[in-house]
């Protein structure tokens, strides 16, 4: 009676997900230092860092807006937001270039309004983990006998939901976050419950498919242009990752670069604002190779853990809600984030190809970075109206 009581009249701050918070918080003291001294090398006039605050600012604003607003009400407007999401991608298609959808490096991705600049794609993540987790529950919630016909049905619930987010954003020319949509779907897929005597041949064809084109461009890049009409000079990035030295002056400058600015760093780094190696938008895309030069293996192990630390709270929140749409969400950010973190840190090193993905909290970027504190509010929102917390006890106190 008494523990039921005390669960039931837990106060506001006891409701909030300090920890969550606190590891956000370590990552934007770790954002700040760390573009501050991307700056040192003098490549921008513009002063990141102040903006860079800024963006936090508003992105925990957001962030506790969100945390306000229960999951059951989410779900209730999902489709609304998953339509107006994709309003804002087809916008930019069938706009006109202007101050208002300009090019920004080659592609038109962004609305700007005065100072700010708004990127669609990225909100898009955030809307599909929502869409997906919510099509995954309600396929879940009315579906009593397992078979893998209905395991097919919520596959190609999955497909449709996702194609078109995925084709108006490859329209785009957007590769790289077409491919973080693929890891969230994957993610939602391998805990949605669909068996693997489906997954297995899936995965395995995939995987199949993706070894066989990069073996395809490595030994027969014919092959390549002739079935896929991809030009040569088009797998310069595949072949600069491959080789980056062979295009030093090229599609592999700034992994050499990189490569060159983490091993320089060796065990403790140069010190910060100490950076020597040069390497375009080291604020943004690679910004872990400032991190490895200036505070070295020391301080990129600390970065990892830092995120370690998040993806076993992430894990160990999506096993204790007790809402099958608050656990999808969860492990749909969670593969968002996670192939962010390894992609981008991947690339560095040259264990994956290069793309435009930043690595999370700590690159700079106003969009990217609001699309995952929207992920940060959503997640304190399942945690602060976590029902079983409350509910249970009050049952129990109803009984007793």
């Amino acid at each position: 009676m008494e523990t039921s009581t005390r669960t039931l009249n837990k106060s506001f701050l006891e409701r909030i997900d300090w920890r969550l918070i606190t590891i956000i918080l370590i990552l934007f003291g770790t954002s700040c230092l760390i573009i501050n001294s991307a700056m040192s090398g003098g490549q921008y006039e513009t002063n990141f860092l102040l903006k860079q605050i800024l963006y936090y600012v508003l992105g925990f604003l957001l962030a506790i807006v969100l945390m306000f607003i229960s999951p059951k009400t989410l779900r209730k407007y999902v489709w609304i937001i998953y339509i107006i999401g994709n309003l804002s991608l087809v916008g930019l298609l069938i706009l006109p270039e202007s101050s208002f959808t300009p090019i920004i490096n080659g592609a038109k991705s962004w609305y700007r309004l005065g100072p700010i600049s708004l990127q669609p794609s990225e909100f898009m993540k955030i809307i599909l983990i929502m869409a997906l987790a919510n099509v995954v529950y309600q396929h879940n919630r009315f579906t009593y006998n397992k078979s893998l016909t209905r395991d097919l049905n919520l596959l190609m619930k999955i497909g449709l939901t996702s194609l078109v987010p995925m084709g108006l954003i490859l329209f785009q020319n957007d590769l790289g976050t077409t491919l973080v949509l693929i890891a969230i779907i994957l993610g939602i897929v391998i805990v949605s419950g669909v068996t693997w005597r489906i997954l297995a041949p899936v995965f395995i064809g995939l995987f199949a498919l993706g070894s066989s084109i990069i073996l395809l461009i490595i030994f027969k890049p014919s092959i390549i242009e002739n079935v896929f009409g991809i030009k040569t000079y088009q797998l310069g990035r595949i072949n600069s990752w491959l080789d980056p030295y062979a295009y030093s002056s090229g599609d592999g400058y700034h992994l050499t670069e990189s490569l060159k600015a983490i091993g320089s760093g060796q065990i403790f780094g140069k010190g910060l604002n100490n950076g020597e190696v040069y390497i375009p938008e080291n604020h943004t895309d690679f910004i872990f190779s400032v991190i490895g030069e200036e505070l070295g293996f020391i301080g990129t192990m600390v970065v990892l853990i830092v995120f370690l630390a998040l993806f076993i709270h992430l894990i160990r929140l999506a096993t204790t809600t007790s809402h099958p749409f608050n656990v999808m969400f969860i492990i749909g950010y969670l593969s968002f984030v996670l192939f962010h973190v390894v992609q981008n840190i991947g690339m560095t090193i040259q264990l994956l190809p290069i793309t435009g993905i930043p690595l999370p909290f700590i690159s700079y970027g106003g969009s990217a970075l609001w699309s995952l504190m929207a992920g940060v509010g959503i997640l304190l929102s399942i945690s602060y109206h976590e029902k079983d917390k409350f509910t249970i006890a009050k049952e129990n106190i109803e009984k007793d």
